[in-house]
C-alpha cells in the first residue's frame, strides 16, 4: 500500500515542470544528453550527475549523463559537435579541454570560441602550489630561493604534457625566472603519489585534490593561484599576495551547447542548470570537493574562455609545449 501511495508522488514532479517549461518558450522534445568527455567519477562527471535529476524535473524530459572519454576531453567534444544544434545535447567541459588542448594539439578538431555557445560556468576551484614537507620553504619567496640553490634547479610533477599542472608551473617558471624541469606522470593520481613519496618536490594542482593531503601534513601549501584565498585553507595566501598577480591558474567546468543553438533554448537551459547548481545539496556536495558553484551568466563563461586562451597561448609559446 505504501508503494501505491508513493508512485503518484514520485511521478508528479515530472508532470508539472513539463507544463511550466512549455509556458516559458522553448521546451525539449526528447531526452537531453549531458555529455561528459571524461570517465565516470571525476569532478566534471560528478557535477553533471548531481545536476541531471534536477534539470530533468525542470525541463520535463529525461536528462541522461553520457560519458565519452578520450584524449583529454577531445573525443567527447568532437562528439557534441556532430550532434544537431537544437539544445538536446549539452556538454560539461573542463577548462583544460577548451583552453589548453586547442593550443598544444595541432589538429584538435574544434574551435572553443566559434563552435560553442556558453550556457553557464558551473563551478571552479583554484590550483594550488604544493611541495613535499622536506622542502624548506613556506612562502613563494623562500621556495624561489630554495630552487635557485639547487644545482640545475628543481623538478616538478604534473599529470602529463599539456596539462593544467604543467602550464601553471611553466607560468610560474616564466614569472620567477627559476630553473624548473618537468616530470610528467600518467594522470593526476600518480602525480599525487609521487609528491607524497618525495619523488618530485612540487606541483601545482587542483586545490580540492591537494586539500586532504595538506590537511594531513603529507603536502605543504605554498600559494593559491586563484583570484582569492581557498576557503577550506584560509591561511594559505594567493600568488598575488606574494607578489605574483599574473600567476593565475584554476580548474573549472563550463556547460555549453553547439553554436547555432536557438537562443530560446540556450536561455531555458541556462535557467534549468543554474537553478540546479544553486540548490543547497549540490552546492554543499561540490564544496566538499573543493569547488565553488558559480552558476553564472553565459557571458561570464565566454570571457573566462577568452582570458584563459590568451594566458595559456603565451605560456605554450614561450615554454614551447606541443603534444602533436
Amino acid at each position: 500500500m505504501r508503494r501505491r501511495h508513493l508512485l503518484p508522488l514520485l511521478a508528479a514532479p515530472f508532470v508539472a515542470p513539463r507544463r511550466a517549461a512549455a509556458q516559458r518558450g522553448w521546451a525539449p522534445a526528447r531526452q537531453i544528453s549531458l555529455v561528459v568527455p571524461f570517465p565516470p567519477g571525476g569532478p566534471t562527471d560528478i557535477v553533471a550527475r548531481l545536476s541531471a535529476p534536477l534539470v530533468q524535473a525542470s525541463l520535463g524530459q529525461p536528462a541522461v549523463v553520457e560519458n565519452r572519454p578520450g584524449a583529454t576531453g577531445v573525443v567527447g567534444t568532437r562528439h557534441v559537435l556532430a550532434q544537431p544544434a537544437d539544445g538536446h545535447t549539452v556538454m560539461f567541459a573542463a577548462s583544460g579541454t577548451l583552453t589548453i588542448m586547442p593550443l598544444v594539439t595541432r589538429d584538435v578538431g574544434f574551435d572553443p570560441v566559434a563552435d560553442f555557445a556558453p550556457v553557464t560556468l558551473a563551478m571552479a576551484a583554484p590550483n594550488m602550489l604544493v611541495v613535499h614537507p622536506s622542502v624548506p620553504a613556506t612562502t613563494l619567496a623562500e621556495l624561489a630561493a630554495w630552487i635557485r640553490a639547487q644545482p640545475g634547479g628543481a623538478n616538478y610533477g604534473s599529470s602529463g604534457i599539456g596539462s593544467a599542472e604543467q602550464l601553471g608551473m611553466e607560468l610560474l617558471h616564466l614569472r620567477l625566472g627559476v630553473e624548473l624541469t618537468h616530470v610528467p606522470f600518467q594522470g593526476g593520481a600518480p602525480t599525487v603519489q609521487a609528491l607524497i613519496a618525495g619523488t618530485v618536490p612540487m606541483s601545482m594542482m587542483n586545490a580540492g585534490t591537494a586539500l586532504p593531503h595538506v590537511q594531513a601534513g603529507r603536502l605543504r601549501a605554498i600559494a593559491v593561484a586563484g583570484p582569492r584565498r581557498f576557503a577550506p585553507l584560509p591561511e594559505v595566501p594567493t600568488m598575488a599576495e606574494q607578489g605574483q598577480p599574473e600567476v593565475l591558474s584554476q580548474s573549472w567546468t563550463g556547460i555549453l551547447v553547439r553554436a547555432g543553438t536557438p537562443a530560446p533554448a540556450v536561455v531555458r537551459l541556462h535557467q534549468a542548470f543554474t537553478e540546479a547548481l544553486r540548490t543547497q545539496d549540490v552546492t554543499q556536495r561540490l564544496a566538499a570537493l573543493g569547488f565553488t558553484v558559480e552558476a553564472s551568466e553565459p557571458q561570464v563563461l565566454a570571457r573566462l574562455i577568452a582570458a584563459d586562451l590568451d594566458r595559456w597561448r603565451a605560456v605554450v609559446r614561450d615554454a614551447r609545449i606541443q603534444i602533436t
